[in-house]
């Protein structure tokens, strides 16, 4: 157990590292729109979707109607529907399955997906104990954000770059351990294409649709190339 919490820990380093600053500004944000600290630690506990806590902040400071934050919430969070597709079989095994499908963020998705459990420990374990520790640094970031906030004056700038580097490292990682660099390289050219299309507030779910489809239709290659390697 103590070689699966360390691995697991070890290997959510840079989300760590990420979902701290991200929390922060989050934690910040909520603070400075007149909500305590208890309200960041029930959003990030009940809700734990960075993206959309960010937009729940306009939503409760601009008495947004409950139907409008339901569809907001359902387009920014519609990409995790393809998230989840790849491990709905592994998932339904495990006794943690409804958290399993509740901590599917974008990182830790990432994180799953390149994961490779050594010999000796028990792979449902670990990827349980990812998926818990990184909700823990989110609630975490997001908590002493808005502490902080009470007390102290803090500039926000720069810090929610946090998250384009956190993806960046998080794509060389998965980059660097795989055999076939194709996958990459279909979602990175359906990302731009659908960007330049799209425009940058429109793209991420076309995009995903894009990239599902082509990885489905180019399978059977992409394996063959994989087995060669």
């Amino acid at each position: 157990m103590r070689r699966e919490i360390r691995y697991a820990f070890i290997k959510t380093i840079p989300v760590l590292l990420g979902y701290l600053f991200l929390g922060l500004a989050f934690g910040l944000l909520l603070q400075k729109s007149g909500y305590s600290f208890w309200w960041a630690l029930l959003s990030s506990t009940v809700i734990y979707a960075g993206s959309i806590q960010f937009v729940l902040v306009s939503f409760l400071s601009g008495g947004t109607s409950l139907l409008t934050a339901a569809v907001m919430t359902l387009l920014i969070n519609s990409r995790h529907a393809f998230y989840g597709l790849s491990f709905v079989e592994k998932f339904r095994s495990m006794k943690t399955y409804p958290y399993m499908v509740f901590s599917l963020t974008d990182e830790t998705y990432s994180l799953l997906c390149s994961t490779k459990v050594p010999e000796g420990m028990e792979e449902k374990r670990v990827l349980f104990l990812i998926s818990f520790f990184d909700q823990c640094y989110w609630v975490t970031g997001s908590v002493l954000g808005a502490a902080l906030g009470e007390i102290l004056p803090f500039d926000m700038t720069g810090i929610d770059f946090a998250m384009t580097a956190l993806f960046v490292t998080i794509f060389v990682d998965q980059w660097r351990g795989s055999k076939s660099h194709l996958p990459a390289l279909i979602g990175l050219g359906s990302s731009i294409l659908c960007l330049l299309i799209f425009g940058g507030s429109n793209f991420i779910l076309p995009s995903l649709i894009l990239t599902v489809t082509l990885l489905m239709a180019l399978e059977r290659p992409i394996e063959k190339k994989e087995a060669a390697l």
